[in-house]
């Protein structure tokens, strides 16, 4: 390796994977929760796609990205 290559390092320092998954698996969780709970309230007249689309987006952001730091937390290197 030449002298002057950095390693790569993590943008996140490693202390904050445990928080950082703790706070957006439960934010994924409660926005998963409030779409499950809007589909099983509204009738198939009052649905939104659009509000479907983004919260489900927003739930798949946090879970999926909760569920990388949750790896990196417990020594899982992806």
């Amino acid at each position: 390796m030449a002298p002057s290559v950095k390693p790569i390092s993590s943008p996140v320092p490693i202390e904050w994977y445990p928080t950082l998954a703790f706070f957006m698996l439960s934010i994924g969780l409660v926005v998963t929760s409030s779409f499950f709970i809007y589909e099983a309230t509204s009738s198939g007249k009052n649905r939104s796609l659009a509000k479907e689309l983004s919260t489900s987006a927003v739930a798949s952001f946090f879970l999926g990205f909760g569920s990388l730091f949750l790896l990196l937390a417990s020594g899982v290197y992806v």
